[in-house]
């Protein structure tokens, strides 16, 4: 085998295997900096030796054996050893010939509490938002900074250093390696969600740049979400978010023109969208609900995407429905983007006049003085009411807040479609 296609192998079996390895180290170093050290030693051994050797039968298992005999030497090096000692309670001799099948025996317990330990270091609140990011595409993506830094189109120096400064963070407080008890763990997974629906958004609707979507970063949260889902499957806003995103990710094809330009959902090809996405994320939404008690913000966001995706058309859109779900999501997660959202499905059901209203105060709140889909709704809404040069201004306004290069080419547009009906002449 040719060294691209081995190198190719490589990457494939390292997306594959480096979360389940980085989680078993972390377990027995303590210490998630160290563990992604060793387990990426063990990626630079595979990268030297595979292309001479060939792939070995086992790679996963070939690469976490190495990682394995990477710690040993890291305990003997550093003496670090005898900490472990005492950390596991038991007496280790210094040979590797007895600490050998101790590691091995650690490191061989269930893979699936190390993966979810994994996750909810990487997601922990005293991280900031985007070190939690960073950091869980790194350890449970696998992905390089390189990788990150492109998805997110922000320099690789500025990723590599929220990376460090998060393994510094963790380390120095002291996280411990293990899944929140029952009191803390709504407030942990929370987080967790958190971070992999932010991922998912961001290549759903990319903030800046020049491309609509960056479909990688959204395949990359389904990913986690669906591992997710297997880790903890009876947290029922584990599967809320799963179904969620299967069901927004349906509509990827019918989102973007031939030329990459934006489509609206009102205005997308419903042809189009991914009946296979849409039947996994209904059936992950049926799981959800199947649980006792009230329906978590994640819950509620799919229903009302699964309202959308049950739709044949969009005149046949459930909007009265949609709006009771958003009245829902606005008790239990009041904010000013949910009351927004509210009112464009206030608007869809009752008229554009009900939206604006709920808009028009919108527009005192602080919190959206930056935010372009505030002016993009209320210039929609001013358009819908033959109010075409307030809505112009509306449509240029948030063209003037918004990052992404292909969402302001389409405000500009609407902007020029209400100037183009502000200079048409009147019918007799």
């Amino acid at each position: 085998m040719s060294a691209t296609p081995t190198h190719r192998a490589i990457d494939a079996v390292w997306r594959i295997e480096s979360a389940r390895i980085v989680a078993g180290l972390t377990r027995i170093v303590r210490d998630v900096g160290l563990a992604e050290e060793l387990a990426q030693d063990a990626l630079v051994a595979a990268l030297e030796q595979w292309p001479r050797s060939g792939i070995p039968d086992k790679p996963g298992a070939w690469l976490m054996a190495t990682a394995k005999h990477r710690a040993i030497d890291q305990f003997r090096r550093n003496k670090l050893l005898e900490r472990k000692h005492q950390e596991l309670g038991r007496e280790l001799e210094a040979q590797q010939e007895m600490a050998v099948p101790d590691l091995d025996a650690a490191m061989d317990d269930e893979v699936g509490d190390d993966l979810l330990r994994l996750v909810f270091i990487s997601c922990h609140p005293v991280l900031a938002s985007e070190a939690r990011v960073a950091l869980t595409l790194r350890l449970l993506g696998g992905l390089t900074t390189e990788g990150i830094a492109r998805a997110f189109l922000v320099a690789e120096p500025t990723i590599a250093q929220r990376i460090v400064r998060a393994k510094r963070t963790l380390s120095e407080a002291r996280v411990p390696f293990e899944i929140p008890r029952q009191a803390e763990l709504a407030a942990r997974l929370a987080s967790v969600l958190e971070v992999v629906y932010l991922i998912f958004n961001e290549g759903y609707s990319a903030t800046a740049g020049e491309d609509w979507m960056r479909p990688a970063l959204c395949e990359e949260a389904l990913r986690l979400g669906r591992i997710l889902a297997e880790l903890a499957p009876e947290e029922p806003e584990v599967h809320g978010l799963v179904a969620l995103m299967e069901i927004q990710a349906s509509r990827s094809e019918a989102r973007v023109g031939p030329s990459g330009a934006p489509i609206l959902l009102l205005d997308q090809n419903r042809g189009l969208w991914d009946q296979l996405l849409i039947g996994r994320g209904l059936a992950a939404l049926r799981r959800a609900e199947g649980f006792a008690g009230s329906r978590g913000r994640y819950q509620l966001q799919a229903a009302i995407a699964a309202c959308h995706a049950r739709a044949r058309t969009a005149e046949e859109t459930d909007w009265p429905r949609i709006v009771e779900l958003y009245a829902e999501l606005a008790g239990i997660a009041p904010s000013p983007v949910v009351e927004l959202n509210r009112a464009v499905a206030l608007a869809m059901a009752f008229g554009p006049e009900t939206g604006l209203e709920v808009v028009d105060r919108l527009t005192l709140d602080p919190a959206l003085r930056a935010y372009h889909l505030l002016p993009s709704v209320r210039g929609d809404l001013l358009k819908k009411l033959g109010r075409f040069d307030e809505a112009r201004a509306e449509f240029e306004r948030a063209a003037s807040l918004t990052e992404n290069v292909r969402e302001r080419e389409l405000l500009c547009e609407r902007a020029r479609e209400c100037e183009r009906n502000l200079s048409a002449p009147e019918s007799l």
